[in-house]
């Protein structure tokens, strides 16, 4: 048990990392409010070699502390339901068992934009930002697609450390 809670504190300190390095470095693809999304990387490995209920709670954890570090309130609703739909449609095509690491990345990547941009049209109260939607639903396949390879990589490397819990 205790192994076990060292290894998701560790995963959660990585995805706390990895969204700090976004914050601090931002990849800028010359689209607005496209990101790389590096901390989906580890919700994907954990949601694949761990399960769901910790692959949500290190996505809660994570969005919470870097809101409180490095957000506010507004940054706080788009990350949670950007997160919160991805995860679910995620955790839907993981559970299907139809779709691999990476595609199941890929759609994490589509639905976080999609979710987004649906938040932000009723926060503004105006759906003229949907034609934006194209563009990050080929974002979030980019972003999802690379980080969904990335995560494949290490899949073997993930399994074989897990074993030992």
């Amino acid at each position: 048990m205790a192994k076990r809670i060292s290894y998701l504190s560790m995963f959660t300190a990585f995805a706390i990392i990895l969204s700090y390095i976004e914050v601090i470095l931002p990849f800028n693809f010359g689209i607005p409010g496209v990101k790389l999304g590096l901390a989906n990387l580890v919700v994907v490995i954990v949601l694949f070699n761990i399960g769901p209920r910790e692959a949500m709670l290190i996505n809660i954890v994570r969005i919470f502390i870097i809101a409180l570090l490095f957000g506010n309130p507004f940054s706080l609703l788009f990350s949670f339901a950007g997160a919160f739909i991805s995860f679910v449609f995620m955790f839907l095509a993981m559970k299907s068992k139809l779709f691999s690491i990476i595609a199941v990345s890929v759609v994490g990547g589509v639905t976080h934009n999609i979710a987004q941009i649906v938040i932000a049209s009723l926060v503004v109260e105006t759906y003229g930002i949907l034609y934006y939607l194209p563009v990050l639903i080929i974002a979030g396949f980019v972003t999802g697609l690379v980080l969904g390879i990335i995560a494949n990589l290490f899949q073997n490397k993930v399994k074989t450390l897990l074993r030992q819990v």
